[in-house]
């Protein structure tokens, strides 16, 4: 006989639990950092030390790896504060520790303690306390030593200060911690990620020597190497280069100073190095406030932009371009290898763990200063300007040429396109992509401010029709529909239908989300007339925008599922708010665009840190995409880098379980779940009407 089932626990008001102090990191150490091993609890510690570097107060950074298995990192800054908390009351080292949000490096304005720092949340240091069996803490600091031990991240030795001798006469910190090995999957410290990332500092950090001591037991002698580089960054690039440049390293580094532009703040701007090779594996490195972001961001976009720019208009000044070949970025950056150090005031990290930059200024801002150094750089190196333009142009055509060789293989039959769309130049599904557009007036803005080479526009007259009951056969009725599929060049079809054969393109990848959208379809599929890479629904951001997304997401689910199973349909997320800010502090005037009601709170309370009294700013609430200029709807809707463009997929639980919740939503015999799911939910929606 079978067990009887337990009977289900009550859930009252004691079922609700408050996670306090440092819990909510050992409940999911993953929210905070990478768990595959402890070397970014260890990089929190040296990114502190690397800070105060960066701040001008350090010039020596010491990690040592013990034999006991902890890891202690030595440096000469200005000495943690130990002093009581004028709010809190506890030491401020405690805290620092101890506390989720507590650090020196909120405020970035006149009088901070740090204008540019990788630290930004005050989260990282308290995490590695988290994570650790123990970690302890020496400060010198003012003519005194102060000590302090931690278990698990509570409290352990209390702090304790004494005078300092005349020989120990010093300042900084030294953090020794033993990460406990339950939250990671594997104890060891990968010995050359950490030696990588010691030596950029010292490359990013001209003057600071940065070491790393291995010991090896009782009774052996412990293994030192130093990194110290006077200037440095064009010897790194060359270190690792696989191949020869083909022309001399293009290096620069720029500033802001007082003479500040929109959106840039005195002492903002970048470092660079870039060498072009036409053969062998890549070397790219990216940095911002000396952390490393090996995911990219809008930073490296703006090194994109700026030597595409450059290189471009060297080529259009001299004549250098064969008829017939559309030069794109990648043509530019494909063979480039580069070491980019920005420093950016306030930057907006992607996650805790900082791996990519998302300040939409940064691009901007790097793009700015690259461009007019490589034009006036090639102008006056001629003949390396010629070695470049011919390398640039060989992986034009032969980008072309492998797009030329697809094209012969499909059909030469090829519908009428719909007269309101505005299509794009490229013919490559890894560029190329349709906006489908709510309203003429929204259409004409984004016609005027998209890339005619890879941006089509098709614009939609009113809602579309809820096509979740209707048949396939009678789809083609509706003239929204119609223009659709003709558009993107996909038939209606089910689940089941035709499986797509792919091959692989001339440029295989994918994009930021893992999709492959350089795919290109062989015949016997039903994506094997597909005109676009990615399908973009773009409407208003209010709730009538929101209800043509959900038509349109139906469509799409209902009668094209494989465009949303090869992650082809997305959609766009336009701005509901700009906020036009006055200076404050170190950050001049600027244009901030807020997505929602909560980002526009958020953003007005950071203007009131930065030193911003309230009504200085003015907020203005776009009612449709129509309002916007073609140059606003371009830097917040359209452009690649700085847009923010969700993809569609099925729900985790597979594409049966998306179909039952759409059906509950849009079927029509479901009326009586839809009103029981409204007024179970009511309450916790807010209606924008």
């Amino acid at each position: 006989m079978p067990p009887k089932p337990a009977a289900p626990a009550a859930y009252a008001e004691s079922s609700i639990r408050v996670l306090k102090g440092l819990e909510p990191v050992k409940q999911r150490p993953g929210m905070y950092t990478r768990t595959d091993s402890p070397l970014h609890v260890v990089q929190e510690v040296i990114d502190n030390a690397a800070d105060e570097a960066l701040a001008g107060h350090g010039k020596r950074i010491a990690v040592t790896l013990h034999a006991d298995g902890s890891v202690t990192v030595d440096d000469d800054g200005r000495g943690i504060p130990f002093g009581p908390h004028p709010d809190e009351g506890a030491p401020v080292v405690e805290l620092v520790f101890t506390r989720l949000h507590a650090g020196g490096k909120f405020d970035k304005g006149a009088g901070g303690a740090y204008s540019f720092s990788g630290g930004l949340h005050g989260v990282g240091v308290s995490v590695t306390n988290a994570l650790a069996r123990r970690l302890e803490v020496t400060v010198w600091r003012e003519g005194q030593r102060a000590t302090i031990a931690f278990a698990g991240g509570d409290v352990v030795e209390p702090l304790a200060l004494a005078k300092v001798s005349g020989g120990e006469r010093r300042h900084g910190t030294r953090v020794r911690v033993w990460p406990d090995v339950k939250y990671f999957d594997s104890a060891d410290l990968p010995r050359h990620d950490l030696m990588h990332l010691l030596r950029s500092k010292a490359v990013l950090m001209p003057g600071v020597a940065v070491s790393l001591t291995t010991e090896k037991g009782a009774g052996k002698e412990s293994d030192t190497q130093t990194w110290l580089y006077q200037g440095g960054l064009a010897n790194y690039l060359t270190q690792g280069l696989a191949a020869d440049p083909l022309i001399p390293l293009f290096a620069g580094e720029q500033y802001a100073g007082l003479e500040e532009s929109e959106n840039v703040a005195e002492g903002e701007g970048a470092a660079w190095c870039v060498a072009f090779t036409d053969e062998g594996a890549l070397l790219r490195e990216s940095y911002v406030n000396l952390i490393p972001t090996v995911a990219g961001g809008t930073h490296e976009a703006g090194l994109k932009d700026g030597l595409f720019a450059a290189v471009k208009g060297f080529i259009d000044l001299h004549a250098l371009l064969p008829k017939g070949v559309k030069l794109m970025p990648e043509d530019v950056f494909g063979r480039a290898s580069f070491v980019l150090s920005a420093k950016v005031l306030d930057p907006q990290f992607q996650g805790q763990i900082k791996e990519r930059l998302n300040s939409r200024d940064a691009l901007r801002l790097v793009s700015g200063y690259v461009r007019p150094a490589l034009e006036l750089w090639l102008n006056q190196h001629v003949e390396y300007g010629r070695r470049l333009a011919e390398l640039v142009i060989r992986q034009a055509q032969t980008r072309q040429r492998a797009l030329q060789k697809v094209e012969k293989r499909k059909g030469s039959g090829v519908a009428v396109l719909p007269g309101k769309l505005t299509d794009c130049e490229s013919r490559d599904l890894a560029f190329n992509e349709v906006f489908l557009v709510e309203g003429d007036s929204a259409g004409g803005s984004a016609k005027m401010g998209r890339d005619k080479e890879t941006q089509a526009i098709l614009p939609l007259r009113g809602k579309v029709l809820n096509a979740w009951e209707v048949e396939r056969d009678l789809l083609f009725r509706n003239n929204e529909i119609h223009d659709i599929a003709v558009a993107i060049g996909v038939d209606p079809h089910g689940p089941g239908d035709r499986p797509d054969a792919i091959a692989d393109a001339a440029v295989p990848g994918a994009d930021a989300g893992g999709r492959d959208t350089r795919a290109v379809y062989e015949p016997g599929g039903v994506l094997h007339g597909l005109r676009y890479g990615k399908v973009c629904i773009l409407s208003d951001a209010d709730v009538d925008g929101s209800h043509i997304q959900v038509l349109l997401l139906t469509l799409f689910f209902r009668h094209f599922p494989r465009l949303i199973e090869h992650g082809h349909v997305y959609v766009a997320r336009p701005p509901l708010y700009r906020v036009d800010a006055p200076a404050r502090g170190r950050k001049p005037a600027a244009r901030i665009y807020a997505l929602d009601d909560g980002e526009l709170a958020a953003a007005l309370d950071k203007l009131r840190k930065e030193g911003a009294r309230d009504g200085s700013w003015s907020i203005s609430r776009f009612k449709g995409l129509g309002e916007m200029s073609a140059e606003q709807l371009w830097e917040t809707t359209l452009a690649p880098d700085t847009r923010r463009l969700l993809p569609v997929g099925f729900a985790a639980a597979g594409f049966a379980a998306t179909a039952q919740s759409l059906n509950r939503l849009m079927g029509k015999g479901e009326a009586a779940a839809r009103r029981e799911l409204m007024e179970l939910n009511a309450d916790a929606v807010e209606v924008d009407v």
